[in-house]
């Protein structure tokens, strides 16, 4: 057995659904330790934090992962345990095998051999992990990089271990997400009876304008980066399940996927100009997730590039595809940031999976990639 497939296991088997991070950190600060690096734990309310730095000088080499996982769901839908790694057909099983335990597996190893090789490398070599990536994503690595930023140490460049790839191990790079913005709409009406419509006023039927609007807005048109901003409903709850009761009021919500064409603040004012022209009653809550990031070519990019292509021998495509990641928190710092990681086909899924070649492909990635950045 290889030691990023042993490595992997061994964290799985540690229940770390958010926020608990269960040894897992600790686990990993046991390793990086002999290999001469400083380990700071930050913990913020319930959720652990792991900064390791080896070296004091820039420029600054970044793995960043997350410890913790989601819910397995039913256990009994699973071949195996969820919590217990099992080896089947050449593919390591359980939750977390591809988001992001063998990611983080396999940087530790990636970080062992280089070092091991190049004990005088230049720069510093760092791993930022949290506890709170799958969950509200308020005391993990946001706080680290708020602590990072106020004694002014600077990540200059950042691998990110989620699970980026498709089909095969490094076919696909993120190199940026798009921003998240989330509203929670709440509009008002009178309750009665469904026989006495004038007496009383559905916000079902008031809304209903309006978010058609919304639903058919042209937001932008994207750009070379990102696909035009998308607005979706994600739900809609009204009424007290009676049938001949008119409800009082109305819950949508809602989320913006957007582009760098334009920024949360446009969005907010234009979508409160078109509630406000159809003179609604109204209150609305807004959760921002996250800016857009991009990170375009350059060192980090290169080295990418050109490590997968030795080591895979696949020419990877770029892309800004996807949900968020904690990278949005990362990149305005300055750093570029890019996002490596196993094929992402069964993540968050019953029996979870990755394919163990895989792994030890992206631990030998992780490893060129150091080599052009830190040589």
């Amino acid at each position: 057995m290889s030691e990023v497939v042993e490595l992997t296991k061994a964290l799985i088997n540690r229940r770390s659904v958010t926020p608990l991070d269960e040894g897992c950190q600790e686990m990993m600060a046991d390793y990086l330790r002999p290999l001469g690096f400083d380990i700071e734990s930050m913990v913020f309310h319930d959720t652990t934090n792991l900064w390791a730095r080896k070296g004091t000088e820039g420029p600054v080499f970044c793995f960043a992962g997350h410890t913790d996982v989601v819910p397995s769901g039913p256990e009994e839908k699973w071949h195996t345990p969820p919590f217990e790694a099992t080896e089947k057909d050449g593919f390591l099983y359980g939750r977390g095998a591809a988001d992001m335990k063998g990611s983080l597996a396999a940087m530790l190893v990636a970080t062992k051999r280089f070092v091991t090789q190049h004990p005088e490398h230049k720069g510093s070599i760092a791993f930022l992990i949290t506890s709170d990536e799958e969950g509200p994503f308020i005391n993990g690595t946001p706080k680290v990089i708020e602590t990072l930023e106020a004694r002014n140490e600077k990540i200059t460049w950042c691998i990110v271990g989620e699970p980026s790839s498709t089909e095969k191990m490094g076919d696909v790079v993120k190199v940026g997400r798009r921003g998240s913005l989330t509203g929670d709409l709440v509009v008002y009406g009178i309750q009665g009876h469904v026989a006495y419509p004038h007496l009383a006023k559905n916000p079902v039927h008031e809304v209903a304008a309006a978010l058609d609007q919304l639903a058919k807005m042209h937001w932008d048109n994207g750009n070379e980066f990102f696909p035009p901003t998308s607005f979706q409903i994600s739900n809609v709850r009204a009424g007290t399940g009676a049938g001949n009761v008119i409800p009082g009021h109305i819950d949508v919500c809602f989320n913006f996927r957007f582009s760098t064409e334009v920024t949360n603040e446009h969005l907010m004012t234009l979508v409160t100009d078109i509630l406000d022209s159809h003179e609604l009653d109204y209150e609305i809550k807004w959760t921002f997730n996250g800016q857009p990031f991009i990170t375009t070519a350059g060192d980090l990019v290169n080295a990418t590039q050109s490590a997968i292509k030795e080591v895979t021998g696949i020419d990877t495509d770029l892309s800004t595809s996807g949900g968020t990641s904690d990278g949005r928190f990362i990149a305005p710092t300055g750093a570029q940031v890019v996002e490596l990681g196993p094929v992402n086909a069964t993540i968050h899924k019953i029996n979870e999976c990755v394919k163990m070649a895989d792994l030890d492909s992206l631990a030998t990635t992780y490893e060129a990639i150091m080599k052009r950045l830190l040589v």
